[in-house]
């Protein structure tokens, strides 16, 4: 039996990590400023979630939700003080795509609505109902096709009113940083404008920060740079430094009911156990306040006074969820810090590249990356 391969891959094989550092199979080194699509958080092999994680396993790995989970109640506890969500409850699950299934059902089961607004070149996960609000048709299958979802460009508070007067909506789902369409930004003042409607019209505010949140940039969620709470807030790659977990953050204004959302290896000791370690470190090493510090950093190297440098036309994001725009002719920009630089970067399309570093990078390892672009472009 071999792979099904739907992953274009590298010829590059990681085998071993510590912080932003990783080794391949050939003993070559690379830095990391990708993080597995925003996953690493704390750093490759840190050994405070190395020790926790370890610890757990030796003591129970698993059981199922049929049963008490004291780590469940810490991790709820932790997560609530460091996003400031203290008086919302946590449902956990195993993936980004499964915190926005559960929390677009919630948001139905409470409205007894059943359409949901979503935004242009959105993404929000490759399960059923998270495909249907994703505006990529490269993935949407005949299956997958409903007429219960209506896109809006993203910011177009005019076609959101529209739409959401209509009093027909249970949801309205948008990215707290647009991150797979290449790093777009909802505006401080849409995001206040749609908590505004969603209050006017009974309809749940539903924030994706799977990838835009965990103090990515520099406040634990993107959206929180717009003043405004949403109604629930999914959550996912950072929260576990590479463990599989997710979570929807959900108002008191919920009521749960028994059996109305479930998951088998959901909030599991091990995920728990390895999400508190980050939570612990991101506390302990002040990891929001320095990815305010590196991401500005990172702007005032790459967009002084507004102004990208050569060989980037746009520099997009917030603190450490960057998006870098290159001009025509540098589209093999990528693969070149890879392979003569050893710099792990991704990207959003042919033109975008992103950054997605782990939250304890250093001004030291990001201004040998723009050392190394220099090289590169000069």
């Amino acid at each position: 039996m071999d792979l099904f391969k739907v992953y274009k891959l590298w010829d590059i094989e990681p085998v071993r990590g510590l912080d932003t550092t990783l080794w391949d199979a050939n003993g070559e080194e690379y830095t990391d400023l990708y993080g597995g699509h925003a996953v690493i958080s704390v750093g490759h092999c840190h050994p405070h979630y190395v020790e926790a994680v370890t610890r757990q396993l030796g003591k129970l790995g698993f059981y199922s939700n049929a049963v008490q989970n004291s780590l469940q109640k810490e991790l709820a506890r932790k997560l609530g003080k460091a996003s400031g969500y203290e008086d919302y409850s946590l449902f956990l699950c195993n993936s980004g795509a499964e915190a926005n299934e559960n929390a677009l059902k919630l948001a139905s089961f409470q409205t007894g609505r059943a359409k949901v607004l979503a935004f242009g070149h959105a993404f929000h996960g490759r399960t059923s109902g998270a495909v249907a609000v994703t505006d990529n048709p490269k993935i949407q299958s005949p299956f997958n096709a409903t007429s219960n979802v209506v896109f809006v460009p993203l910011n177009d508070m005019e076609a959101a009113e529209k739409a959401l007067m209509s009093r027909e909506f249970a949801a309205v789902i948008i990215e707290g940083i647009q991150g797979v369409s290449g790093i777009h930004e909802p505006s401080d003042d849409s995001l206040r404008s749609l908590r505004s409607l969603c209050d006017k019209t009974g309809t749940v505010l539903i924030l994706d920060e799977i990838q835009s949140g965990y103090g990515r940039t520099g406040l634990f969620f993107a959206h929180q740079h717009a003043g405004i709470r949403a109604d629930m807030v999914t959550t996912a790659k950072g929260m576990a430094n590479g463990f599989p977990i997710g979570g929807v953050l959900i108002s008191p204004a919920f009521r749960p009911e028994y059996g109305m959302l479930g998951t088998t290896f959901g909030g599991n000791h091990l995920a728990c156990a390895a999400a508190i370690a980050v939570l612990e470190i991101m506390e302990s090493e002040h990891l929001v306040e320095n990815a305010a510090k590196v991401g500005e950093w990172f702007r005032n190297a790459l967009c002084p006074d507004g102004h990208p440098v050569h060989p980037f036309l746009e520099y997009r994001g917030r603190g450490l969820m960057i998006g870098l725009e290159v001009k025509e002719g540098y589209e093999n920009l990528r693969d070149r810090l890879l392979f003569e630089k050893h710099f792990f970067t991704g990207a959003a399309g042919p033109k975008v590249i992103r950054l997605l570093p782990s939250l304890t990078i250093s001004v030291e390892t990001a201004s040998r990356f723009t050392d190394a672009v220099k090289e590169l472009t000069r």
